[in-house]
């Protein structure tokens, strides 16, 4: 699997450490020390992948990915130090679909960019329509609509409902999603669904606040109903 990987950290030592592991892997990495920098190259020519550092000069990593989100899905892998919890919650709030905390092992940043882009890499083979009380997700064309509309997701929202739809009004634990949307059973990081759920509420149900679609079983979970809305 070789991809173009825009990485976005001032830190010139680990950026330089990041451009030699993803050349070593076969990817094509290109190196920016600042947010401005990242949105420019992100433009010329559209990555398959952003290591993003959330503390960048000129805009800042939420800025960045805020940018990214407005000109379609690119995957983004955030970087971050661990007293910035909230800053982590408000970038995945915006769409980023995976993050690590500083320090971080060379080994795990690289699993976790292989679980980002195989996750939104498009299936080779055929793969059927899922349908679930007015949710239609193409797994093919990586395509959602509601009630026949189209819904822009995330690539990890995309896995949320891809997960649910193939089995409508069964439960899934936080920890089962994660499975799904990241490949990583880190207990730490469940609240990263929560959020994913929230974006896709705002996107798929009437009234956000009134779920009719994707419902809290409390205790448990999360499930899509397989009942018309």
């Amino acid at each position: 699997m070789c991809a173009h990987i825009l990485v976005a950290e001032d830190d010139e030592m680990q950026a330089e450490l990041i451009r030699r592991l993803l050349l070593q892997e076969g990817h094509t990495p290109v190196v920016v020390h600042d947010g401005r920098a990242a949105i420019d190259e992100a433009t010329r020519r559209r990555p398959d992948l952003v290591v993003l550092d959330l503390m960048l000069p000129k805009v800042d990593g939420l800025g960045v990915c805020r940018v990214l989100r407005q000109n379609g899905e690119i995957p983004v892998l955030m970087l971050t130090a661990r007293s910035t919890e909230d800053d982590v919650l408000l970038g995945l709030g915006l769409g980023a679909d995976d993050y690590m905390t500083k320090p971080y092992s060379p080994r795990e940043l690289l699993a976790r960019i292989r679980t980002v882009l195989r996750r939104t890499q498009r299936p080779a083979d055929q793969s059927p329509v899922l349908r679930a009380g007015g949710i239609t997700v193409d797994p093919l064309r990586h395509e959602v609509t509601c009630d026949g509309f189209p819904i822009p997701c995330t690539p990890g929202e995309f896995a949320i409902l891809h997960a649910m739809a193939a089995e409508p009004d069964r439960v899934f634990s936080r920890r089962q999603l994660l499975q799904h949307t990241r490949g990583h059973d880190r207990a730490s990081t469940e609240r990263a669904i929560d959020v994913h759920i929230m974006n896709l509420r705002k996107k798929i149900e009437p009234d956000p606040r009134v779920p009719a679609r994707l419902l809290t079983v409390f205790g448990v979970g999360y499930k899509l109903t397989g009942q018309p809305s």
